[in-house]
């Protein structure tokens, strides 16, 4: 998202069921921010988080070529290691849906703006 002041990152989090829904703007879209968006929902909603879904970008877990073998094995993603300390299951989208003029959406967030 441009802004006057620059580029902002939009965290976004909508109870499917509900339809709560908690956003943020960041600076940055990085591990930690990401991170301490998930904490905060954490914090604020008054019930159990039991599934995340997320899109595949780094802020939320490894690189594909990263998610097998010895990374994987020895290294825990910093949201996943907060989602399991919540017992929470973190999964991730498939791939974008596209639209026209080369434009991308994940696809629950299409979903949840219609």
């Amino acid at each position: 998202m441009q802004t006057a002041e620059g580029r902002l990152h939009l965290f976004v989090a909508i109870d499917r069921t509900s339809k709560f829904a908690f956003a943020r703007l960041e600076e940055k879209a990085t591990v930690a921010t990401a991170s301490a968006f998930l904490k905060t929902l954490i914090e604020i909603v008054p019930y159990d988080i039991h599934t995340i879904l997320t899109d595949n970008g780094v802020q939320f877990c490894h690189a594909p070529h990263n998610r097998d073998g010895p990374t994987a094995r020895y290294s825990v993603h910093m949201f996943d290691r907060i989602c399991r300390e919540h017992g929470i299951e973190h999964r991730l989208t498939k791939a974008l849906l596209s639209l026209s003029k080369g434009r991308t959406i994940p696809g629950p967030t299409a979903r949840s703006n219609g």
